[in-house]
């Protein structure tokens, strides 16, 4: 199909970008050595499991679902990060994880033999409390009162007898710089036990793939901790995999006014972009600019009964139409996986895009609304 064959909504994921991306990750790896695991939190589009696997060194989960879809669709390394996990579910999260990384010292002190007795590799997630971002409160797990990790008042040598690795995860959305940052402070609290460990995992939050990430001041701090400490570096990027490689097509279905023009689509923030409310952030919109600067100036809004499902205020230099395609950017991260059905929206189809060429991957009707309730 091409792409206006396609009906909207739907996520367009072009593959030749995606590839784009892994390139760049497959090139730090065989330069340093490090492993990179996709972070299915981010993306889970498990059509491209075996194609991504060609790239990376598998999957990290957050979650018992997670790490089932990791292991059936890509079958490489498979890690796994809980807060907690759950009692009737650990027996097969060990089946399926070669890595499982423990929050807490009760954590430990519950499931660290089982894992070793198992012949699997437990780690610890620590909390440096060495915060690096402003913007974004929701997202950072340094900040007071955090449930994720360890801080390092609470660790003694007993409880990390037989820990093979340390992991952390700081960063959303940012450079280099923040991380060498964080791994100074991570070396400062955790130093002692560096030594003893066989791997260090930087979790995610890394836009390694974003034109100007500093690649070489990421390649200094994963040296560093590699020669210094003999520790295997692991990375688990979610959005640096899929940054900037899918759309979401959608339809103008009504122009109303109330002190402005409002373009209601056929795609909602709430349902089909959850973090444009959750963060928040405006989503790029191609052919568009900001309010104000081309002639034609729209608020572009949801079709639900949610008074905020809002995408913002966007201006072109036409006048819209009822039938007319928009095209936001950026819309294979976090969409997929956090939509949802609420005001018995209809999910967007998932289609992948190659050379010009559309093929829809997966479609949802009302089925997929009635099962949910």
């Amino acid at each position: 199909m091409r792409k206006e064959e396609l009906r909207t909504p739907c996520y367009i994921v072009q593959k030749e970008k995606l590839e784009e991306n892994l390139r760049i990750l497959k090139r730090l790896r065989e330069e340093t050595g490090c492993k990179i695991l996709l972070a299915q939190k981010a993306f889970s589009m498990y059509f491209l499991y075996p194609f991504i696997g060609k790239y990376l060194d598998g999957t990290t989960a957050s979650g018992l679902y997670e790490a089932k879809l990791g292991a059936e669709e890509m079958g490489k390394e498979n890690h796994i990060f809980s807060p907690a996990y759950k009692e009737g579910e650990f027996d097969e999260i060990l089946s399926l994880c070669g890595h499982i990384v423990l929050n807490s010292p009760s954590q430990i002190r519950k499931y660290k033999e089982r894992i070793r007795q198992a012949g699997k590799s437990p780690g610890i997630r620590v909390n440096p409390q060495c915060s690096t971002q402003k913007e974004h409160a929701i997202y950072d797990p340094c900040a007071p009162g955090s449930r994720l990790g360890t801080v390092r008042e609470q660790l003694s040598g007993e409880l990390m007898e037989g820990i093979e690795g340390i992991h952390f995860h700081t960063l959303c959305e940012q450079n280099s710089d923040a991380l060498e940052v964080t791994l100074k402070a991570v070396e400062e609290k955790f130093g002692c036990w560096l030594p003893k460990m066989k791997w260090i995992n930087f979790g995610g939050g890394h836009h390694i793939t974003r034109t100007d990430y500093n690649i070489p001041r990421l390649i200094r701090c994963i040296r560093h901790m590699q020669e210094t400490y003999g520790l295997e570096v692991y990375l688990e990027p979610g959005e640096a995999i899929a940054l900037n490689a899918g759309t979401l097509l959608t339809e103008v279905l009504e122009i109303v006014e109330n002190e402005k023009k409002i373009a209601i689509l056929d795609t909602s923030a709430a349902c089909h972009m959850p973090d444009v409310l959750e963060m928040p952030y405006r989503p790029p919109l191609k052919d568009s600019d900001l309010p104000g600067e081309e002639t034609y100036t729209y608020r572009l809004a949801g079709p639900t009964c949610l008074a905020g499902d809002v995408i913002g205020d966007y201006s072109f230099c036409h006048p819209l139409a009822p039938g007319e395609r928009l095209e936001f950017q950026d819309m294979a991260i976090y969409t997929m996986v956090k939509n949802n059905t609420f005001n018995g929206m209809k999910l967007p189809d998932i289609v992948l895009e190659e050379a010009g060429d559309c093929q829809i991957i997966r479609s949802f009707g009302y089925e997929e609304f009635k099962r949910r309730l």
